[in-house]
């Protein structure tokens, strides 16, 4: 089966590649590239901003996309330096945090899976450099010095794939050089946070090979304190480097070799912010007088903005995220081949606290969890991209990837029952192996210098197998029957499956130039995402009252339809782009409430049918020099329409209406800012954002307790300039208000309501300074 399916991948690329040209029309454009695998084009003009969004470099006005452009210059000046801060200046985008890599996720118009398990890819495609991220957890990378983080909404499954049914994040980061260039950056905080990045580009060889190598340092203690450990929780220390060469052996090839390695260490925990548990739809509150005994022992009250957690151990997650690639750009005439070869591995270890508590109890059983993740992939894809200016401009291409995952994950519990305790060991190997091919392409159809038609499609086969074997300690003989599962620990299961499957994904839309600065355009999209398996810790085995994991879930499909407009004034006082849009989800896959002897676990489902439909608008003004301001807002109606209830489901499945997890009514950024002069060669620069957000339901089950009202956090700085030298420093404030508020909620494991806390929940401010060479 995969033989044959290679075999037509093959032959569909070399059909591209030889019988494209004869398609094309009259090619006026220029020819060379300004970044690997995105031919320039002239559409571009003086002071637009310029994205890849489609593998060629245009402007961010002229994209036919609702997409977000942020330059990595206003990312280093504002501390934006991961995914998850990032997300919150755009309104669209939402991030859900956790203890662990593994555990976080992006969402985009309320849409993302949240899921541990390796069988399921994620809804946003996280794009590095060309090279498409498999796992949630490979996308929660630090940054480092980038050229520009884009973001697309709405399904991109054409180009970018089948983990793209609800946008991709596409970051792109800085190239090397001709000219000699260095950098040195650092920071600290009032709460002692430091950090310390650095780089150096240049040309090795004039005009033929440049390269860029650059590090980072950083560390952070934390925000949250262990009373039993005695020491700082929520902390990471991170250090890496990246490096570029880029090779011009004559006029008509470049060659690009990146390398990034990334070391993290995290000691991020949640806290009791309640005792109380709020059941769905009833209102049912369940107050945990043992739970809050327990915490009042370590001097610890469960409220919003508590601060303090007491665990037997502090939650050390061990991250290694590192890969390489290689892309050439071949010049064909007027049409230019891409080809991107990369391999990349990620490596997790976590060990936490299963019960989130210090004692053993009657009540409490006191558990230790330890899991490792080994995560490879391989990836191969050629592009065709034609020249632009006549009648039909086209990118064509083929994909292949190759994943593998294998995880090992052992839960070690002990329980009291009068003064006896008992303990019970689980562990579990479990991986994924997945094969994906695809053939792809997207054209433009001018029908005049100012009126075009688009049209794209991809292809995807998707081979996907599993294996899983679990041992407990409490089933020795291997027999696996219920009566042996323990809280937390299920009894013995040895399983393995395989499935396969093809589906299609396509974007048909209208595209109408108004005047010189100004566009509008509508199109329809349908998404594709492969089956997936729900493989995990405590996965198990189909009986008459359980759900079933060993039974792939089927594909997840979308529709959406979205119209735009956008624009600018002629001198670029004013830029705009409004969006509107409506996208209907079938086979939605999602995590739902389940339990495990008592304890709750998260079991990835067929959810059945979701809605994401909304306003989008984005507004900048230049009303004078130097002074600017941005405007975002985002309204989702994010709802489940048709949901599937999973049979021996433990809590309430009517939720059909409500909101989906991480996916506020509205979203709000405002940023301003203002630079002049002080001197011939100093310069000041004043700025202030603000970031609202409505109420955000955080679990799929509705429960009352799991919502984050509605908040607001300000941040604001200032900086003296010496644009001559090279150098700035900066003084910021965040969360000028102090105002604390939940990334993320959760039941507690057996009782209570746990809030992670992210970087600015409360006030702190800091000092950068950089300097350029």
């Amino acid at each position: 089966m995969i033989d044959r399916r290679l075999s037509v991948l093959l032959a569909t690329t070399a059909f591209s590649l030889f019988a494209s040209p004869a398609i094309a029309q009259d090619a006026s454009a220029p020819q060379g590239s300004t970044s690997a695998g995105t031919p320039a084009t002239p559409s571009a003009a003086e002071g637009d901003v310029v994205v890849t969004a489609r593998f060629r470099n245009e402007s961010l006005q002229q994209v036919p996309i609702a997409i977000t452009a942020v330059d990595g210059k206003s990312l280093a000046e504002r501390q934006l330096n991961n995914l998850e801060r990032i997300a919150a200046s755009i309104p669209s985008v939402g991030f859900r945090s956790g203890a662990s890599n593994k555990d976080r996720t992006v969402f985009i118009r309320g849409i993302g899976t949240i899921t541990t398990s390796p069988g399921v890819e994620p809804s946003v495609s996280t794009v590095l450099d060309g090279v498409v991220l498999t796992r949630p957890g490979q996308s929660t990378l630090d940054l480092g010095e980038v050229e520009r983080v884009e973001v697309l909404r709405g399904p991109q499954g054409t180009l970018f794939g089948k983990n793209a049914s609800a946008g991709v994040v596409n970051i792109v980061t800085r190239n090397p050089t001709d000219e000699f260039h260095a950098f040195g950056e650092a920071g600290a905080t009032t709460d002692q946070e430091y950090r310390i990045k650095a780089g150096v580009s240049g040309a090795i060889v004039p005009g033929k090979v440049q390269a860029l190598i650059g590090g980072l340092y950083s560390d952070f203690d934390g925000n949250l304190r262990n009373v039993v450990t005695g020491h700082d929780a929520n902390g990471s220390r991170r250090y890496g480097a990246r490096g570029k060469l880029v090779v011009t052996p004559f006029d008509a090839l470049k060659l690009t070799a990146i390398g990034d390695y990334l070391n993290t260490r995290e000691t991020v925990a949640g806290v009791y912010q309640s005792t109380q548990q709020i059941a769905y739809p009833t209102g049912a509150i369940t107050n945990s007088a043992p739970l809050a005994a327990a915490l009042a022992s370590q001097g610890i009250v469960a409220v919003p903005g508590n601060r303090r957690l007491a665990t037997n151990l502090d939650t050390n997650v061990r991250d290694e995220n590192y890969g390489g690639s290689l892309t050439a750009d071949l010049s064909l005439g007027d049409y230019q081949l891409t080809s991107i070869s990369a391999w990349r591995q990620w490596l997790n270890h976590q060990r936490q606290d299963y019960d989130q508590l210090a004692q053993l109890t009657t009540t409490f059983p006191s558990g230790v969890d330890d899991g490792s993740v080994d995560s490879r992939q391989f990836s191969q894809e050629l592009r065709l991209t034609s020249p632009r200016g006549g009648l039909i401009d086209y990118v064509l291409g083929a994909y292949y990837l190759r994943a593998q995952t294998e995880e090992r994950y052992q839960r070690a519990l002990t329980t009291l029952a009068g003064t006896t305790q008992t303990s019970t060991t689980g562990v579990a190997n479990y991986g994924i192996t997945n094969h994906n091919y695809a053939v792809f392409g997207e054209a433009n159809v001018n029908f005049t210098e100012h009126f075009r038609a688009i049209a794209g499609y991809r292809s995807t086969w998707d081979s996907l197998d599993f294996t899983h074997v679990r041992t407990s300690s409490n089933d020795p003989t291997n027999s696996g029957a219920a009566s042996l599962d323990r809280p937390g620990i299920r009894a013995y299961h040895n399983a393995s499956g395989s499935t396969d499957a093809r589906g299609d994904s396509y974007r048909l839309g209208l595209q109408l130039d108004i005047g010189a600065h100004a566009q509008t355009y509508f199109t329809y999209s349908r998404g594709y995402k492969g089956p997936a398996y729900n493989v995990y810790f405590n996965m198990r085995s189909l009986n008459a009252t359980t759900l079933l994991d060993e039974v792939p879930l089927s594909p997840e499909t979308s529709n959406s339809y979205e119209g735009g407009v956008k624009g600018s004034t002629a001198d670029r006082a004013l830029s705009y782009a409004v969006a509107v849009f409506t996208t209907d989800f079938d086979g939605y896959q999602a995590n739902f409430t389940d339990s495990v002897g008592g304890a709750p676990v998260t079991r990835l489902i067929n959810a059945g049918s979701v809605r994401s439909r909304g306003v989008e608008a984005d507004v900048t003004l230049r009303p004078i020099r130097g002074l600017t301001f941005d405007l975002s807002g985002a309204y989702t109606d994010a709802t489940v329409r048709d949901f599937n209830c999973p049979v021996g489901a433990p809590v309430s499945c009517n939720i059909n209406g409500q909101p989906l997890p991480y996916a506020p009514k509205v979203r709000l950024f405002e940023n301003a800012t203002y630079r002049f002069g002080l001197t011939d060669s100093l310069s000041l620069e004043l700025q202030s954002d603000v970031t609202f957000s409505s109420k955000v339901q955080y679990s799929l089950a509705q429960t009352p307790n799991t919502v984050q009202p509605a908040y607001a956090i300000w941040n604001a700085s200032v900086a003296l300039l010496h644009p001559g030298d090279g150098w700035q420093l900066r003084a910021y404030v965040k969360n000028i208000t102090d105002s604390p508020y939940a990334s993320f909620l959760t039941n507690g494991t057996f009782a209570g309501t746990v809030r992670f806390v992210p970087r600015d929940d409360q006030r702190y401010a800091g000092l950068l300074l950089r300097k350029d060479f």
